[in-house]
């Protein structure tokens, strides 16, 4: 793709800029409402609109990164922030003490369906193993 077909520049794509056709970096954008538990400068955390478990969360970095498979050693901090982030929303929703689960799918076969890195929070019930 050229860059007069829209794709980013080299620069946007090292930073990891949004993608406008991101379903993810537009609701961590304000534009499609959802149900935010948490929003700070690098992350947000929202309820799943097809919860899979009582508890249901949602925690994306802002940042657009398609899936873990992208991450680099410098995502450390980042990283750090989503699953300390999630701990909190544990522990706002209650779920901290019983326990709760952390899934990240990785491509088609992972099971993920939007293209922008998340972290399942799932809870408030037991949760069997193996899943899926």
């Amino acid at each position: 793709m050229s860059a007069d077909e829209g794709s980013d520049t080299a620069e946007e794509a090292a930073l990891g800029a949004t993608s406008t056709d991101c379903l993810f970096c537009r609701i961590a954008a304000g534009e499609i409402p959802a149900d935010i538990v948490h929003q700070d400068d690098l992350v947000v955390a929202f309820r799943d609109v097809a919860p899979k478990a009582p508890t249901h969360v949602l925690v994306i970095p802002r940042r657009h990164i398609a899936s873990a498979l992208e991450l680099r050693e410098t995502d450390g901090p980042l990283l750090g922030r989503l699953f300390g982030v999630a701990a909190d929303v544990a522990r706002s929703e209650g779920v901290a003490d019983p326990g709760y689960r952390l899934v990240t799918n990785i491509g088609a076969w992972g099971g993920q369906s939007v293209e922008h890195l998340h972290v399942h929070l799932l809870g408030g019930r037991r949760l069997g193993w193996p899943p899926g």
